[in-house]
């Protein structure tokens, strides 16, 4: 799944390490992450935390996207610092999983993130036709 995320890579997060219901990513901040007030996007500490998630529950083998995700920003990151994401999984049932990610810096947490996954029935991450949304009707 992480070789096909354009997204990720093209950011130039690297995945470290990974196994059943972990994975370990990193991260530079680059000047293009920055926000106006001379620290890292929480966007981008958002990608990388749900990045992390995706490849440890996308481990078990069936398409598994993101049902919902908190994170808590903890301290700032700045431009040049290397971020390590490290998710592991909390729990899996039925078709669902909860994981959670420390974003650290040096050791020292920079965000946490809690992610709630759902197995796709079919295999595949698209909308099903019969979808509505209140924009639709």
């Amino acid at each position: 799944m992480f070789a096909a995320d354009e997204a990720s890579r093209g950011l130039g997060i690297e995945l470290v390490e990974h196994g059943p219901g972990t994975a370990v990513l990193r991260m530079t901040v680059t000047p293009a992450m920055v926000n106006g007030h001379g620290i890292a996007h929480g966007g981008y500490l958002f990608l990388l935390a749900d990045t992390a998630f995706a490849c440890a529950c996308n481990s078990h083998g069936p398409v598994t996207v993101a049902a919902g995700a908190d994170i808590v920003f903890v301290a700032p990151a700045r431009e040049g610092d290397v971020l390590v994401a490290r998710a592991e999984e909390r729990a899996r049932f039925g078709r669902s999983g909860v994981y959670d990610v420390s974003v650290r810096r040096d050791g020292e947490v920079i965000a946490e993130f809690r992610g709630r996954s759902r197995s796709v029935r079919d295999g595949t991450a698209r909308e099903t036709p019969d979808t509505t949304t209140k924009e639709s009707r």
